[in-house]
């Protein structure tokens, strides 16, 4: 038997040996990087900070602030997403996953904010309910810790303000690597390949985290404009002693919480839905028009575009080409066409079928 929980024992310290290197490297990466860093330490800010205002909320019978610090403890989470995400979008493709974790950050944001969603109609509902009866709230004590909150909150809005400010700036680089085989068959059949590598590389600008980013931004500026709404409700509450005031403030916040996750789950909806990108509704016409004008070119076909990532896009299209069309002529032009356009980088891929 000795032996046995030897074994049994080195297994669990050398498992145990493992998570801790893994936890190391993950923080590592977070150091590494100043978007991540910041999220880091707003997120321990953010995150003590809630834990005051639950405490003080509950001490003083106000919803408004019981409601302000969920929201600020769901801001966490949104957080914690953008963490997950800067590390997780960093793993490299493998045979499982040939375009890699970049999609960790959509599938965080459209959980973030179903959850966000359920939160904003709990608080909802219950102010209704202090709204019919308003209840006895000690607002002497909660205009400092709602200052103190906005406080701690101008500090998101100030660190990820900027960030979120040139996430949707128009700049793009492909990175492109491809081949062509023309194989001339009896029957005149042209077949070409294309291939770009990984969506993140190392020079490429940090996109990945950039509806994450906007999700976090909303959240803060949301609960900022809550902690506005809470200080308006204490200095109500003690100058004129209007107790409805801090229901109505809970209303507030909670219309703020679901107005802001719109976008978020908006646009992670049409990500995982395979939606054709928004910001291709107006270009990929043109440069269908201009495949058609290549010589050799009878028709497009099959044309399917949908996005990664943030601004990372994926396309492909099959061309209906002349039996006498160079295979390799026309997918080098075809693919010049569509990346010269902002923010996209293809991966395109299929036949030049010739037409009888």
């Amino acid at each position: 038997m000795l032996p046995v929980h030897s074994k049994d024992r080195d297994y669990k310290t050398g498992r145990r040996h493992r998570l801790k290197e893994k936890a190391q490297s993950w923080f590592r990466l977070i150091l590494a990087d100043k978007t991540s860093r910041n999220l880091f330490c707003f997120l321990m800010l953010n995150f003590s900070f809630a834990f005051v205002e639950l405490f003080y909320g509950v001490w003083t019978n106000s919803l408004g602030l019981i409601s302000d610090s969920f929201h600020m403890f769901f801001d966490c989470t949104a957080l914690l997403a953008g963490l997950a995400a800067s590390v997780i979008t960093k793993w490299r493709s493998n045979d499982r996953y040939p375009y890699g974790y970049v999609r960790a950050e959509v599938l965080a944001g459209f959980v973030n904010g179903l959850f966000l969603l359920f939160i904003a109609f709990f608080i909802f509902s219950e102010a209704v309910e202090r709204a019919i009866e308003p209840p006895e709230v000690k607002h002497e004590r909660l205009f400092v810790v709602s200052v103190l909150g906005f406080l701690v909150n101008l500090v998101g809005i100030f660190a990820f303000g900027h960030g979120h400010s040139h996430s949707g700036d128009d700049h793009g680089h492909s990175h492109e690597h491809g081949h062509s085989h023309a194989h001339n068959h009896e029957h005149g059949h042209g077949h070409s390949h294309g291939y770009d590598k990984e969506c993140k590389d190392d020079d490429t600008p940090n996109t990945g985290n950039s509806q994450i980013m906007h999700g976090v931004f909303l959240h803060i500026l949301a609960d900022t404009l809550g902690s506005v709404g809470v200080i308006i409700s204490a200095i109500l509450m003690n100058q004129f002693g209007w107790m409805i005031a801090d229901p109505i403030c809970s209303m507030f916040i909670a219309t703020l919480i679901g107005f802001s996750v719109l976008p978020l789950l908006k646009d992670s909806t049409s990500i995982l839905m395979q939606r054709t990108p928004r910001a291709l509704d107006n270009v990929l016409p043109s440069c269908y028009q201009r495949v058609m004008q290549l010589d050799g070119v009878y028709s497009v076909q099959e044309p399917r575009f949908w996005t990664l990532c943030s601004n990372v896009y994926i396309g492909t299209i099959k061309l209906e080409v002349a039996p006498t069309a160079d295979a390799k002529y026309l997918l080098s032009h075809t693919h010049n066409i569509f990346t010269q356009k902002n923010f996209i980088i293809i991966h395109d891929w299929g036949d030049c079928v010739p037409k009888n």
